[in-house]
């Protein structure tokens, strides 16, 4: 019990630390909240007009932008972690009694608090520019439970590159895939549109059950089984970026 309170009290230190450095790094913030606004305007007032989703596309693309504003922010976390491996501080946390595991854990929860504090902004500028979603308060509880685990997912994968590469500009390049992926699932235009070739590649990576279970939870729209397929995914890609995450950490601070 004083080891698990130990690693606990260690762990809450390091989350501390990691938001203190947000905190700080203004113009990461910056460029994980813009990015998605710009990139949301854009859609909704350049190319939603093009753009047949069956909706008022305003209420269509902003679930999406939610996601990819996840996507962004995971970038932060991969130069951070690198930051921290090439910068001489895992040799001074080394030389104190501090748990191994508190440091990608305040990594991990910092990423998903400023992701959380990144997507109230973008919720806030949709409403502002004609979102209304039709969810009542369980559905938006259930929308940010869901969005935590896929920002808790998303964090630990972008931790995993971090320690795989060796630069922080590398780091920043890690994670292109990450913010990629939306633009090539429902998070835009409906998968239907999509070339067939396309279409198949669309329905089948992670972020278009998560970006139909958001946007079902939000603006009422069938769900389906993008639900449980999505915790799937949830589930994998935690289990398999946190134990990797741990054998990189180990191997690099040997």
């Amino acid at each position: 019990m004083t080891s698990v309170y130990w690693a606990v009290d260690n762990s809450f230190a390091m989350i501390g630390r990691s938001l203190r450095i947000s905190a700080r790094n203004v113009e990461a913030l910056l460029m994980a909240v813009m990015l998605p606004i710009m990139l949301m305007l854009i859609f909704v007032y350049i190319f939603g007009g093009a753009i047949n989703s069956g909706t008022a596309y305003v209420n269509y693309v902003v679930p999406g932008i939610i996601i990819l504003c996840a996507g962004f922010g995971a970038s932060t976390t991969a130069v951070s972690v690198t930051h921290d491996m090439v910068g001489g501080v895992i040799d001074r946390i080394r030389s104190m009694p501090v748990a191994s595991s508190a440091v990608l854990t305040g990594h991990v929860v910092a990423s998903v608090v400023r992701n959380l504090v990144a997507m109230a902004i973008v919720v806030g500028v949709g409403l502002l520019i004609g979102w209304r979603p039709a969810a009542g308060v369980p559905e938006w509880l259930a929308a940010i439970g869901f969005l935590a685990l896929f920002m808790l997912s998303i964090s630990w994968l972008a931790a995993c590159l971090g320690l795989l590469v060796r630069t922080v500009d590398a780091a920043g390049g890690a994670t292109f895939a990450i913010t990629f992926l939306p633009y090539v699932s429902s998070a835009f235009v409906p998968v239907d549109t999509l070339p067939s070739w396309l279409r198949g590649v669309a329905e089948h990576q992670p972020i278009t059950p998560i970006v139909e279970t958001t946007r079902g939870l939000l603006m009422g729209t069938p769900i389906g089984s993008s639900w449980w397929i999505a915790l799937i995914w949830f589930g994998g890609i935690t289990l398999v970026a946190f134990s990797w995450a741990a054998l990189l950490f180990r191997r690099r601070t040997a």
